[in-house]
């Protein structure tokens, strides 16, 4: 695994500064939708790196059917190894107890004097973000990227960034990501109907799901399994 909290010196065009993008979620499993996304923010804002965090134990998600985070962020790693503005961190998953985006920022600055973080989103967060645990400490340590798909009418979520700026005094921008519609529970849908998930994810995370024969079964029972 790449070295999880600390970012190497990169040449910026603010000297002494780095951009560093954070790129959080549960990925169970991460898929193609997540790289590009983090792709196009490297890209349109001039990031030294994107940082992926695997959640440790979410206070907003129901944990059944989640797979344990070792084997999270191990395809993590897989899907990120041939790029190299790309790391992964294991800073939620090493955090006892619930996981917080303000907690993981606070610590990621304490750490890392000199860096300026990107928080990278789905538009669906936007409209999320304020019923998370002290949503204004977010907004003041991150610039926060939304994606926006091409086709979707984008008035409403204009109105929402708009809304938070204000709010919040935020900084927030939409960075379009393409018509690419997948979903981690698209794929496990898929496996659990035996249905093929090439191109959906890197290639060498579909062979660890295969060799390991990942969400092969449902939610309901991998839960079960999980919590023995």
């Amino acid at each position: 695994m790449n070295s999880p909290d600390k970012f190497p010196e990169q040449n910026t065009e603010k000297p002494g500064v780095r951009r560093v993008g954070i790129m959080g979620g549960t990925f169970n499993p991460i898929h193609i939708g997540h790289l590009l996304l983090a792709e196009n923010a490297y890209s349109a804002f001039g990031l030294d790196q994107v940082l992926f965090i695997p959640s440790g134990c979410s206070y907003m998600k129901e944990q059944s059917g989640i797979l344990d985070p070792d084997t999270r962020l191990r395809m993590t790693s897989l899907a990120v190894a041939d790029n190299p503005h790309f790391q992964v961190s294991d800073i939620e998953i090493r955090r006892p107890g619930y996981t917080y985006t303000c907690e993981t920022l606070e610590q990621l600055e304490r750490e890392n004097p000199g860096t300026e973080f990107f928080f990278l989103a789905g538009a669906d967060s936007l409209f999320a973000m304020e019923t998370w645990k002290d949503p204004e400490i977010i907004f003041q340590k991150a610039t926060v990227l939304a994606a926006v798909r091409d086709d979707c009418g984008n008035s409403r979520l204009s109105e929402q960034a708009e809304r938070l700026r204000e709010k919040y005094h935020g900084r927030i921008c939409l960075i379009p990501s393409g018509n690419v519609e997948i979903s981690s529970s698209d794929i496990r849908s898929r496996i659990q109907e035996g249905r093929s998930i090439r191109y959906l994810v890197p290639e060498r995370v579909r062979e660890y799901i295969e060799e390991n024969g990942l969400y092969r079964q449902a939610a309901g029972k991998a839960g079960e399994e999980n919590s023995k």
